[in-house]
């Protein structure tokens, strides 16, 4: 049990140690690193918001109904059956809008979008809503009025054309894509690149200032001196700043005014 004891305070004792050269070993290039991370973590910064592109998306719903029947009484009732075809044919609807039988059309029809059939292809998006007979069409565009536009282009020439395609009159456009005043692009700005770009700088300007001082091979402490010549230090010169040199040699001079101690030369005239 005092052997335990004594083990893990001689282990906390070293990683102590260990930690404290670590720290020393960073604070002497602590300018050097900061300056690296500022100057990358800013270049970052101006890259991301000088490349920054917003899109904006504006869509349209269709509805794909025809699915009530006037029976021989005269009264309306649900066909139930029509409900199914029409689910079935969702996704044929959905292929054909993104088709140049459609886009093409749209190119024609409305030269003002400035746009070519597969640039609307791309652009264009078709979903439904969890298995209903709602249909969404969906632009995208560093535009909004442009998306805007094309949703509603889209809509038209798809309810105008598949009757002539499919043979079949059951598109009814439930609401257009509309301008809005300030809109928000589905695109956020993200900080994340700043974020990358701040830890990957710090990591390798630590890193790299362990391996120079580990390239390092000067003698910095006594222990360096026993490990390498195997003798002990004799004695020590301490290192003397500038500001301390100034201070004592102003004490000396003081102090022999004082004492009316004699110069060691005259001058003769």
């Amino acid at each position: 049990m005092y052997r335990t004891k004594q083990s893990r305070l001689l282990w906390r004792g070293i990683m102590e140690i260990n930690l404290k050269e670590y720290l020393m070993i960073i604070k002497k290039r602590i300018w050097l690193i900061v300056v690296c991370v500022l100057v990358a973590t800013i270049l970052t910064t101006m890259y991301t918001t000088s490349h920054y592109q917003p899109i904006y998306q504006a869509s349209t719903k269709l509805i794909v109904n025809k699915t009530v029947e006037q029976g021989q009484s005269g009264k309306e009732s649900i066909d139930y059956g029509a409900i199914g075809v029409n689910l079935a044919l969702m996704n044929t609807f959905k292929e054909i809008i993104r088709t140049p039988a459609i886009m093409d059309k749209v190119v024609q029809r409305f030269p003002d979008l400035n746009v070519s059939t597969d640039q609307l292809i791309s652009i264009v998006n078709v979903s439904n809503l969890n298995e209903t007979q709602v249909m969404t069409i969906s632009a995208r565009h560093f535009s909004h009025e442009k998306a805007v536009k094309i949703a509603n282009a889209v809509s038209d020439v798809f309810q105008t054309e598949i009757p002539k395609i499919m043979k079949v009159d059951n598109v009814t456009i439930l609401n257009r894509a509309k301008s809005q005043d300030d809109p928000i692009p589905i695109n956020q700005k993200s900080n994340q690149y700043i974020i990358l770009s701040f830890i990957g700088t710090l990591a390798v300007m630590v890193g790299l200032t362990f391996l120079l001082d580990a390239m390092d091979d000067t003698l910095k402490t006594d222990a360096d001196i026993r490990e390498l010549f195997d003798s002990p230090t004799l004695a020590y010169i301490p290192k003397v700043k500038d500001r301390d040199k100034e201070l004592r040699t102003n004490r000396n001079h003081k102090s022999r005014k004082k004492t009316g101690e004699t110069p060691y030369a005259k001058t003769i005239h």
